[in-house]
């Protein structure tokens, strides 16, 4: 065999080996090309999981926040309703020991229609009028004040007139309607008539000052 003959078997070899390698590495292509295609179908799946989870996530969210919006209504209704009951019913304790006070009323009164002595009838009501201060007064704290003769006090007083009098300081000289406190608070201030110093008297605190000076 001459060169040029080797030659020719040679590059037949070369394209035979050529032809057969090429559809070796068209393969590897196609697998290479399912692998990549196969991993992003599992990066989709997997994102797909995640926005479902995310999705349930947000729907249970949703969820408790409408129970937390539809509780916190119904405890501000509640809380209302009590407070108009407290503001309705604030008094049931004190009108329910009223009641007592005005069947002794009712006893006195039938009574007085055929009473004969009127003494009686007057010390039955005096009775009934004793229960019911000393009640108010033990159970709930009023307290009645107002008396001829008190030192004059504009904060539980209220002057309906005043007189000239020989007074070393003002006085209440008549008490027209009592006045009573809750506690330490006035509800209602006395109505006096004030008797004014004329200064004919003087007061004790002068008089201390006045054997000072002497002295």
């Amino acid at each position: 065999m001459n060169k040029k003959q080797e030659t020719d078997v040679q590059q037949q070899d070369a394209q035979q080996y050529l032809a057969e390698e090429e559809p070796i590495q068209s393969a590897q292509d196609v697998q290479q090309e399912c692998e990549e295609e196969q991993t992003s179908e599992q990066k989709i799946s997997q994102l797909e999981k995640v926005v479902e989870d995310l999705k349930k996530a947000n729907a249970e969210l949703q969820d408790q926040y409408l129970r937390k919006v539809a509780d916190f209504d119904n405890y501000r209704k509640r809380m209302i309703k009590e407070k108009q009951d407290a503001f309705d019913y604030a008094n049931t304790n004190l009108l329910s020991d009223l009641l007592e006070s005005l069947d002794n009323f009712d006893r006195a009164l039938e009574a007085s229609s055929n009473a004969t002595d009127v003494q009686s009838v007057v010390q039955g009501v005096q009775m009934t009028k004793d229960k019911l201060v000393s009640m108010l007064e033990n159970k709930y704290n009023l307290v009645g004040y107002g008396q001829k003769g008190d030192i004059f006090d504009p904060n539980i007083h209220e002057a309906i007139a005043s007189v000239p009098g020989p007074v070393a300081e003002a006085l209440c000289s008549e008490v027209y309607l009592r006045g009573y406190k809750l506690k330490e608070r006035v509800i209602r201030h006395a109505k006096v008539m004030v008797q004014m110093p004329d200064g004919s008297v003087s007061s004790e605190n002068e008089d201390s000052s006045d054997g000072a000076d002497v002295e």
